[in-house]
């Protein structure tokens, strides 16, 4: 008798080698590269809270009004692939009832129009394709892949430089668990304004080239811990007029304590934040630990049968004993 293998168990062996192979690939080669920030990327975010701003039809601050922000988020394709990084072109106002709806974004009591280009891997930010504003830091309008209980350094555009935000812990959004950060902002001088010297107390100066300040009540971002993605988020803007040299604040342009994104905004960023996580997970634990599990199973019973074989009967030919005459 002698032994061979069979066809099935060659198969089985040569399939489970397969994959244990694919498993290692895909945890170390394709998961990366699924992880990178979209060049498609289409979104709305809207902040809404109550505060008090400068009107300009009435000359003086208004308290206790309604207060909208909308950023707005699209990834311009054509200039991200020929520079290889994501390059976003945002554009923010700032609206009050009297502003919404409005049929120019230039109508909004503040507007904003920047574009931001950040490597597609880590998320840090690339000084290309008419960048506006130049900005540093590890996040802006999102947060690395695979988020960590530290701080990070976060771009506040109306300051015009980072801040640190630090780890605060884990909160729930609309049911779903991610990390927050927060941090505060003191008050900082931004910038200078011609103003009417009667704006900033003083009548008898024509114009006055009165210093803006700029402070936030609070920041807290609740983030997606695979994918850096922002599910919730709270800032409080206050943004003032001195009087040169002056410690007092004479004009309040923007105050709100507490601007959040809306509820709709919410579940919007925790179905994409479920959506993005579980494809990233899939792919770099799911299968990759499935295709271990079953390119083992599958190795070692092909193996088996292997070794073992099927047993056939030797022909008579191949005995080795001659015909005798």
């Amino acid at each position: 008798m002698r032994r061979t293998a069979s066809p099935t168990s060659l198969i089985l062996l040569g399939l489970g080698v397969f994959l244990l192979v694919l498993a290692p690939m895909l945890a170390w080669y394709v998961q990366p590269r699924a992880a990178v920030n979209p060049i498609d990327i289409d979104t709305t975010a809207v902040y809404q809270g109550t505060g008090a701003y400068f009107d300009t039809d009435e000359l003086k601050t208004v308290t206790d009004k309604r207060i909208t922000v909308t950023q707005q988020v699209r990834g311009n394709v054509e200039d991200s692939e020929k520079s290889g990084d994501a390059v976003w072109d945002v554009t923010t106002t700032v609206d009050t009832d009297k502003s919404l709806p409005a049929a120019d974004p230039h109508d909004a009591l503040e507007f904003f129009l920047n574009r931001w280009v950040t490597d597609r891997k880590t998320n840090k930010p690339v000084h290309c394709c008419e960048e506006n504003p130049y900005f540093e830091g590890d996040a802006y309008l999102k947060f690395p892949f695979d988020v960590h209980k530290r701080s990070y350094q976060w771009w506040d555009n109306s300051l015009g430089d980072v801040i640190t935000l630090h780890y605060a812990g884990r909160q729930k959004v609309q049911g779903y668990t991610g990390l927050a950060f927060t941090g505060t902002v003191p008050p900082t001088k931004i910038g200078t304004r011609l103003v009417p010297g009667s704006l900033v107390d003083q009548p008898d100066q024509p114009q006055v080239l009165a210093e803006e300040w700029y402070s936030n009540h609070g920041v807290r971002l609740v983030v997606d811990q695979r994918t850096g993605r922002v599910i919730y988020a709270q800032v409080g803007p206050r943004r003032t007029l001195r009087a040169p040299g002056h410690s007092k604040d004479a004009v309040v342009l923007l105050d709100a304590e507490k601007l959040v994104f809306t509820t709709a905004t919410q579940k919007s960023q925790v179905k994409l934040a479920k959506k993005e996580s579980g494809q990233l997970r899939m792919v770099g634990q799911t299968l990759p630990i499935g295709a271990a599990v079953a390119g083992f199973v599958l190795a070692v019973v092909g193996g088996v049968l292997v070794v073992r074989g099927r047993k056939r009967p030797r022909s008579p030919d191949s005995s080795g004993v001659g015909l005798t005459m």
